[in-house]
Parts: C-alpha cells; structure tokens; sequence
C-alpha cells in the first residue's frame, strides 16, 4: 500500500508551525512597558507636608546631635509606648 501526500506540497507542518510561532514571539518582543506618571502627581509628591515635616525634624535633630545637645529622656518614650500598645 502506498501513502500520498495529498495537499502537503513537500512543506513540513511542523516546521510551519514553528516558523509561525517565531514570527509571533518576534513581534511580542518589540513591545516595551512604560510608566508614566502626571505632572500632577509629581507635583503632589513634592508638595507632600508630611515630609516636609519629616525633614525637618530631621534637619533639627541632626543640628542638635552636632551641637552635642540632643538628649533622650526614656520616660517619655516609654510614655509612649504604653500608650501605643493601649489603644
């Protein structure tokens, strides 16, 4: 018994499947993903008070700390603590 390849015109469907596979995954690889972010929002980050605040109190507790005048007083933090854990 012989077997014709009918319609196969000699192409190996294996090897145009992965040739279809190759051009797809080059495609896919051109896309890149960005981020933008508004001008709005950098805005808001700058003009954020609660750092601003962090700085400085920062700023002064680096002065001190050069100054030699930062003291801690540990009734106070643990004032704090308990107070913390309280609620």
């Amino acid at each position: 018994m012989k077997i014709n390849n009918l319609g196969s015109m000699g192409m190996n469907p294996y090897k145009r499947n992965l040739e279809k596979n190759a051009e797809a995954s080059a495609k896919s690889q051109n896309k890149e993903d960005k981020v933008e972010i508004s001008s709005k929002a950098i805005g808001l980050q700058q003009t954020n008070e609660v750092t601003k605040a962090r700085q400085e109190k920062v700023q002064a507790i680096k002065t001190q700390l050069e100054s030699g005048n930062y003291t801690i007083d540990p009734k106070a933090i643990a004032k704090g603590l308990v107070n913390f854990y309280k609620n």
